[in-house]
């Protein structure tokens, strides 16, 4: 949900097309340096989640920051942007920050994810006050980027080793480009039982549901409708009636947000049965 005019904003839209969960940005994406919230804002966003149907809100972490990367200015500007998102999420109670597992930029994904791993346990400890739960992203893999293989995933929570602080974000446009069917109801099956093998399906906190305009396996991220990619509607109906995750926020994160987030959200509650079974 965009936050033009204020946080709060961002709750009465999602309220507006009948969102019980939703996304946001608590700071300017393609920028490094924050405006500081001030109590207003804080008061604010508390008063409209008070009063809304919105019953779950995640935040995602801005597009500049690579906790992976080798460049050591690069770095020093993503570990301080990454601690004042996830200071922003503890100031306005949002319990999970979302992040990309960054891009190794040649540096080779074994140094990449031992990099990514020490930022995040290094940013953790400094904010050891706050419970906000950082969740590692699946990606597609596009370029250096980590996180396109479920292992990574595992491998960063092995080395920084806080259940407590860091949990995962599942894509599914993202998983689908980096070669995890979800097609048909046995690819389905077959790839989340690999997720609950190797990731674990209790550290999953948050979906995103997108549909995929590029070809299965093509590590390239370009998101669609749901329904119009090529991962197609059923993969929706399987994830939607999960009983794994009814209580697990599910957000869109589709093209032309304004005109088609209210579309693609009936599409997916149209998906759901009264009483949602296993797959």
């Amino acid at each position: 949900m965009p936050t033009a005019g204020g946080l709060y904003r961002a709750v009465e839209r999602g309220e507006a097309i009948g969102c019980d969960a939703i996304q946001i940005f608590t700071r300017n994406p393609n920028q490094w340096e924050s405006k500081p919230l001030t109590d207003a804002d804080i008061q604010r966003f508390a008063d409209a989640l008070a009063k809304s149907r919105v019953r779950a809100v995640v935040a995602h972490d801005a597009y500049l920051i690579n906790l992976a990367a080798p460049d050591r200015t690069v770095l020093k500007k993503s570990l301080i942007a990454f601690q004042d998102e996830i200071e922003r999420c503890h100031l306005l109670g949002i319990p999970h920050l979302v992040t990309h597992m960054g891009s190794h930029m040649e540096a080779g994904e074994d140094k990449g994810l031992r990099r990514l791993s020490d930022s995040i346990a290094k940013v953790i400890g400094k904010t050891a006050k706050s419970s906000v739960r950082v969740l590692i992203e699946t990606t597609a893999g596009q370029g250096t980027g980590l996180g396109y293989r479920f292992e990574h995933l595992r491998t960063v929570m092995d080395n920084v080793n806080q259940p407590e602080r860091l949990g995962v974000c599942l894509d599914t446009c993202h998983i689908f480009a980096a070669g995890y069917n979800l097609r048909t109801q046995y690819a389905y099956r077959k790839t989340m039982r690999k997720f609950g093998e190797i990731v674990g399906v209790n550290n999953l906190f948050c979906i995103h549901a997108n549909d995929a305009k590029k070809l299965f396996g093509s590590r390239v991220d370009r998101h669609a409708h749901i329904g119009e990619g090529e991962i197609g509607a059923d993969a929706f109906r399987f994830l939607v009636n999960d009983r794994r995750f009814r209580n697990t926020p599910i957000l869109l994160e589709t093209p032309e947000a304004e005109a088609m987030h209210p579309v693609n959200l009936r599409k997916l509650r149209g998906m759901i049965r009264r009483t949602r079974g296993t797959v």
